[in-house]
């Protein structure tokens, strides 16, 4: 009988001691990578692949721990996605970011007045699919022409702010998420003013507006000219229509100034025939609400202030421009 008892407890001591030892492997933190690793487990990885995979990335130690690990957590549902490991951890830590589906974003931050040309260079850098992809997506304005049937594309619609994004985000997914954010802002304003000619508009007052308080009198500038039919010549549109022709050298030309592309207000009365950038909310409530002024004209000031002067008439233009360029000879 006292036979049997120690064998019993030396049974018990070494399910214990291997208890222990179990737990102590499976919570043990681990790292055999120098950089920081991104896996992607496709929908269907199984757990003895996605072991596999951690072990050979140096995630983990052993791929058996994090199979025991799936073993003795039978409730965890192990999700797809990509994953990003960038310190030690243990099998059981990497298993329950897996179950929650903790999955790597990449922050793509859209700064206002960014067109699409500008996007698609963010894309490239992030590397999540051919930049190429997002521009000939964003040509197509079906997602937002129940909106505005008037759109020749998504320009304009798609709205600058911070997404979260990923190596299964395709451009027809970030265009739809894009366009969905500015229907929610636009929802917010609570206005029955025309989206095709606020958004043009706006538009063209972001990419001229360098401070905030200029936003509404550039807007009352193009409101003024547009209402007593002379030309914007407004230089971003002139840019723009060269961009679109892929023919932009990094500044204005007598050529693009003489341009009969209908986005070239050098050229043409009237607004272009659509946004030429993504305005933000403030550009969009200074398009809305001008200033009321009787404005015609603008120019930089040339002092470092990213203000502009304003003037009434070509005189004080004139004298604008003068000192804007003695300003700059400085």
């Amino acid at each position: 009988m006292k036979i049997l008892l120690r064998l019993l407890l030396v049974i018990v001591v070494l399910v214990v001691c291997a208890g222990g030892y179990l737990w102590y492997q499976l919570n043990l933190p681990y790292q055999g990578f120098q950089e920081a690793k991104i896996l992607d487990f496709p929908h269907g990885t199984s757990t003895s692949e996605m072991a596999q995979l951690l072990e050979g990335a140096g995630v983990i130690r052993s791929a058996r721990m994090f199979q025991i690990g799936r073993y003795l957590s039978p409730s965890a549902t192990l999700q797809a996605g990509e994953y990003k490991f960038d310190k030690p951890e243990s099998a059981m830590q990497v298993l329950r970011k897996i179950a929650r589906g903790d999955t790597f974003y990449y922050e793509m931050i859209i700064p206002e007045g960014s067109n699409i040309f500008d996007i698609a260079e963010i894309i490239r850098g992030l590397k999540i699919f051919p930049p190429e992809r997002f521009v000939s997506v964003a040509r197509s304005p079906k997602l937002i022409q129940d909106l505005d049937p008037q759109a020749p594309s998504l320009e304009g619609y798609l709205f600058p702010d911070t997404y979260r994004v990923n190596r299964q985000t395709n451009p027809e997914a970030l265009c739809r998420t894009m366009t969905h954010r500015f229907r929610e802002m636009w929802r917010k304003l609570e206005t029955r003013a025309d989206v095709h000619q606020t958004v043009t508009l706006a538009s063209m007052v972001e990419r001229e507006a360098h401070i905030p308080p200029d936003r509404p009198l550039i807007a009352s500038v193009f409101r003024n000219r547009l209402s007593m039919g002379i030309k914007l010549d407004c230089d971003p549109t002139t840019v723009y229509a060269a961009l679109l022709e892929g023919r932009f050298q990094g500044t204005i030309h007598r050529s693009d100034l003489d341009s009969d592309n209908p986005f070239n207000t050098y050229k043409h009365s009237g607004l272009p025939p659509g946004p030429i950038a993504n305005p933000g909310v403030g550009s969009i409530k200074a398009a809305l609400n001008p200033a009321n002024t009787d404005y015609l004209f603008f120019v930089a000031k040339g002092d470092g202030s990213g203000g502009h002067t304003f003037s009434s008439s070509l005189a004080g233009h004139t004298a604008a421009v003068a000192d804007y360029h003695r300003k700059q000879q400085k």
